[in-house]
């Protein structure tokens, strides 16, 4: 009786047409695929949104706090101002303006008369010294 077909229905069908009680194959691969392509499309997605942070830090720039923060309200928002923004700043290279701001700071510090105080004391005892070249003495 399983072989009977409607009398309505053409001698032959599409392969994708399954009997009444099987599984509908096609229907599971379209499915999976689906999910596949989802899961790919939102890891791209993800990726591409952290592409500025990725950038500051390899580059490892002062910025890359800033960078970070503008990609993170960027992704909740949904403005991309913040991204194209963030992108911009991890691309540019700030000069580093505490390192001679420190050193000014301590020739000041030098010039005054006054000695260094606690932690420029602990700073200095512990970093390694200096080793001295086997050629120096000859």
């Amino acid at each position: 009786m399983a072989d009977t077909l409607h009398p309505a229905a053409i001698e032959h069908l599409p392969v994708f047409v399954t009997a009444p009680g099987q599984t509908d194959w096609l229907f599971t691969v379209v499915v999976i695929f689906l999910l596949v392509v989802v899961l790919a499309v939102g890891n791209l997605y993800f990726q591409l949104h952290a592409l500025p942070e990725q950038m500051a830090h390899r580059g490892k720039k002062v910025q890359m706090e800033i960078v970070a923060v503008l990609a993170l309200i960027s992704l909740f928002t949904h403005n991309h101002i913040f991204w194209i923004a963030g992108l911009l700043l991890a691309l540019i290279d700030f000069p580093d303006f505490s390192s001679p701001v420190v050193s000014i700071a301590q020739s000041l510090e030098k010039m005054s008369g006054r000695g260094p105080t606690e932690r420029d004391e602990a700073i200095v005892s512990t970093q390694p010294e200096p080793k001295a070249d086997a050629g120096e003495g000859i």
